[in-house]
C-alpha cells in the first residue's frame, strides 16, 4: 500500500457513486499572532492498495513543529478488503478535519506513517502578523 497523495483543504467529502471531492487545497496560513489554532483543517489522503495488501493496517498521524518537535499525534486502524477478481488496485481515501495549534511561525509538517513506515509529510507554511493581500479583482494571477 502507498500514499498516491496528500494535502490539506477546507473541506472534503466522498459522493454517492465514491468519487473524492475536495474543495479549497492550501499549502499556506497567515495568522494575526501567535499562539493560534487553525480550527476545521481537513488532511485528505489516498491510498492506493493492491490485493496483497488485504488486512488492517496502523496509521499514525503526526503534526510536527518547525524545530521538529511533536506537537500531537493520533493514530487508527485502515481495513483493507480484498478487491474483486481482476482489480489490481484500489483508492483508500481517508479525510481528517482537525484542529491545527500553531505555537511559532515557519514551515508544520503534518507527518502520515502507514504500519510504521512514513508514507508523506505534508507541509503548512504558517505567516504570523502583518496584512494579508486581497485577491486580484480579475481573480488569480500566475
Amino acid at each position: 500500500m502507498y500514499c498516491s497523495f496528500a494535502l490539506f483543504a477546507d473541506a472534503a467529502n466522498l459522493s454517492q457513486e465514491g468519487k473524492l471531492n475536495v474543495l479549497g487545497v492550501f499549502d499556506a496560513l497567515h495568522v494575526a499572532s501567535v499562539p493560534a489554532v487553525h480550527p476545521r483543517a481537513t488532511l485528505v489522503v489516498r491510498m492506493k492498495a493492491s490485493p496483497d495488501d488485504a488486512g488492517t493496517h496502523a496509521l499514525v498521524l503526526t503534526w510536527v513543529s518547525p524545530a521538529g518537535e511533536e506537537i500531537w499525534s493520533s493514530n487508527g486502524a485502515v481495513e483493507v478488503h480484498a478487491p474483486p477478481p481482476g482489480v489490481l488496485e484500489v483508492d483508500i481515501p481517508v479525510i481528517a478535519a482537525i484542529d491545527l495549534p500553531i505555537a511559532e511561525a515557519g514551515v508544520h509538517l503534518m507527518r502520515i506513517e502507514l504500519d510504521s513506515e512514513v508514507e508523506a509529510e505534508v507541509g503548512l507554511h504558517v505567516h504570523v502578523g502583518g496584512t494579508v493581500a486581497p485577491m486580484p479583482a480579475g481573480g488569480l494571477v500566475s
